[in-house]
């Protein structure tokens, strides 16, 4: 064999095994996040919206702070309710409702339509750490496969024909929208269809859930984002007065409070008291400036934190017309307290009175 043959052959195998080893050193088709289905950074993504045909969730950044994120919850107006039998002497309202039928017209009866219930406001509350890490895995989007434009008969076997379930991306201003499949679709995977050119994809069965349910996956419940032992001193007011105590220990124990008027002698009533109200627990969260029912609540007893002299943060609990309600530096309105709270409140006027006034603990 000649050597101009032997060196092309030679060539001709380097050539093989580099293309041998790019195949084997790339994804397989249809590998999770393989397609792409919305191609825009994660920083320019403005909000994301999932709906049903009740309510709705949407993540959100704040207009104020570009690193602030935040959980909207609403529900969606009802569907208005089957009418009632014909009811003789009544015309159709303005509004849709009913009015008595002015003397000498026509005795011709109308059906009462039953207006459904306005739905409450939005609640705006913090997203917790899920929600950070969920947010940007919409942008971009990716998806396990690319199914193209299906026929009708197909989008109806994947519960695309029919559903109100929808994906709303907003980024850099541009609003993105996609059918998501029923849940009655029969079908578990979630097959997504993008409104704009009919194109139908396969999401990774992990995206949505979060989103789904949102209420107890992506609120951050949190009352403060410091622990015990990061503040050296707390205030604690309470009808008029305040009695101020110096703060020793760190988590998992509770910390020992001494009255600043007397820093060697640990007060125990008070330390039992604390930890009491530091763990407490919020059972409902309300919204961003979103009041409770009964009004504003009438403040308790509060608590100040303190490190170094400057306050890091404050705990105020409130009675309202129908049980207690607290708030923070943390929490971005009123938060509902379980049952059990009146003693506290009680016992916050024995902790913030000197002992030298009360005769001793």
């Amino acid at each position: 064999m000649k050597a101009r043959d032997l060196a092309l052959q030679g060539a001709l195998a380097v050539v093989a095994l580099v293309a041998a080893y790019l195949v084997w050193q790339r994804a397989p088709a249809g590998a999770p996040g393989d397609v792409t289905v919305v191609e825009l950074p994660a920083r320019a993504l403005d909000k994301v919206r999932y709906e049903d045909e009740a309510r709705y969730v949407e993540l959100y950044r704040d207009a104020q702070s570009r690193d602030t994120l935040w959980v909207r919850l609403g529900y969606k107006p009802s569907k208005p309710l089957p009418p009632a039998e014909p009811v003789a002497g009544l015309v159709p309202g303005a509004d849709g409702g009913a009015v008595a039928q002015a003397q000498g017209a026509p005795d011709a009866g109308v059906s009462l339509l039953a207006a459904p219930p306005a739905p409450p406001p939005p609640r705006e509350l913090r997203a917790n750490e899920v929600a950070e890490k969920l947010f940007p895995r919409f942008a971009p989007l990716r998806a396990t496969r690319a199914l193209g434009a299906l026929e009708t008969k197909k989008l109806e076997e994947v519960g695309l024909t029919t559903s109100q379930r929808k994906l709303t991306l907003t980024l850099g201003g541009k609003v993105e929208t996609f059918t998501l499949a029923s849940t009655t679709g029969g079908w578990g995977t979630p097959y997504l269809r993008r409104d704009s050119d009919g194109q139908v994809f396969l999401l990774g069965p992990a995206l949505l859930p979060d989103l789904e349910n949102a209420s107890s996956r992506l609120v951050d419940r949190r009352l403060h984002t410091f622990d015990l032992g990061e503040f050296d001193s707390v205030v604690i007011s309470s009808g008029g007065t305040s009695r101020a105590f110096r703060a020793t220990g760190k988590a998992p124990n509770p910390v020992a409070l001494s009255p600043e008027e007397a820093p060697d002698k640990p007060d125990e009533f008070t330390r039992n008291w604390h930890d009491r109200v530091w763990r407490l627990m919020p059972v409902d969260l309300l919204g961003r400036d979103e009041a409770p029912a009964g009004g504003e609540p009438k403040e308790a007893f509060r608590v100040e934190y303190r490190r170094g002299g400057k306050s890091v943060g404050e705990l105020t609990v409130a009675r309202g017309t129908d049980g207690f309600f607290a708030r923070t530096e943390h929490t971005p309105g009123w938060v509902r307290l379980h049952a059990g709270v009146d003693p506290l409140a009680a016992e916050a006027a024995r902790v913030t009175t000197p002992v030298s006034s009360a005769g001793g603990p």
